[in-house]
């Protein structure tokens, strides 16, 4: 006669129901922590409608960014003495309507967060990982290197790169992106130090675990928490330094109608047309700070420290 224990006439339909309803409870769990931070749940719905009006550019804007009316330059905004219905938010000093301009930047900001905040984080965590598991010389060599890196200043640091590399937007996230890489690096490598001698590491390693999979599979799913965050804020200082690149000329060139470019094109027009910088501003500053509210909102909600009872 054959025993069969319990574990073995468990239902798989049931462990899956189970699994699914401990992955709800977990989401409930953050987002009623989230859901606390007002200011949070505010910048999660900017952010949001930010996504949705860069996705939906070409349908939601009145007319094409770089299309130049010849009749219309430095108009106003409609509600001033001389603006036009047609041109919302006014046209800048060669026409182009600024409204379509701004909603067009937004596809170009946050396509620049994205992919430097991308880059930053896969490399920043390889090698953080490569630091913390391996140690001793590899550890030292990676984090002078880090060290050296971080005692630029960051817009300097990206400003040279750029230089040596040639302006333009690639290379200006490329820039960004190993000034940014230090910050994950050294939060991968603090974690995987705090992790690597716990018993679910001990315990894997004892079963045969390679190398690899202790750091990839067994470690690293431990280490995610304070890297979504510092992903999140890093995304609001990549958009920040590339409008400052683009205003200085070094980042996005001309006609793109990317936010810092914007301003770097309307700083002869300040004085007499104070809408072609105040939007352009205006919209890097509502887009960051909408960022970085969720990212404090992320932080409380990720990390049990600090959960309130």
């Amino acid at each position: 006669m054959t025993n069969t224990s319990p574990a073995s006439k468990a239902d798989p339909t049931k462990l899956q129901a189970e699994s699914r309803n401990a992955t709800k409870a977990q989401l409930l769990e953050f987002w009623y922590y989230f859901s606390q931070n007002k200011g949070a749940v505010i910048g999660l719905v900017i952010f949001v409608l930010l996504v949705l009006m860069a996705l939906l550019a070409p349908l939601i804007a009145p007319h094409d960014p770089d299309f130049q009316y010849r009749d219309s330059f430095l108009v106003p905004p409609f509600w001033e003495e001389g603006g036009k219905a047609a041109f919302l938010l006014g046209t800048d000093a060669v026409g182009r309507d600024m409204l379509s301009r701004l909603i067009f930047g937004a596809r170009f900001s946050l396509f620049i967060g994205v992919v430097v905040v991308t880059i930053a984080l896969v490399g920043g965590v390889v090698i953080g990982l490569v630091a913390g598991y391996v140690r001793g010389m590899t550890d030292t060599l990676i984090m002078r290197v880090m060290d050296i890196i971080l005692a630029f200043p960051s817009l300097l640091l990206a400003l040279v790169l750029v230089a040596i590399l040639g302006p333009g937007l690639i290379n200006a996230m490329i820039a960004i992106a190993i000034v940014l890489q230090p910050h994950f690096v050294r939060l991968t490598r603090a974690a995987v130090l705090s992790e690597r001698t716990r018993d679910y590491v001990v315990a894997a390693k004892v079963a045969g675990a390679g190398h690899i999979r202790l750091m990839f599979k067994t470690i690293l799913p431990n280490c995610l928490a304070p890297l979504i965050v510092q992903a999140t804020l890093s995304f609001s200082n990549a958009i920040l330094d590339a409008a400052a690149l683009g205003f200085l000329g070094m980042g996005a060139q001309p006609p793109t109608p990317e936010w810092g470019t914007m301003l770097a094109e309307a700083r002869e027009f300040i004085l007499r047309a104070w809408w072609v910088v105040t939007f352009p501003g205006l919209a890097i500053l509502v887009t960051v700070l909408a960022i970085n509210l969720v990212g404090d909102g992320l932080r409380d909600a990720l990390d049990p420290k600090l959960k309130r009872s």
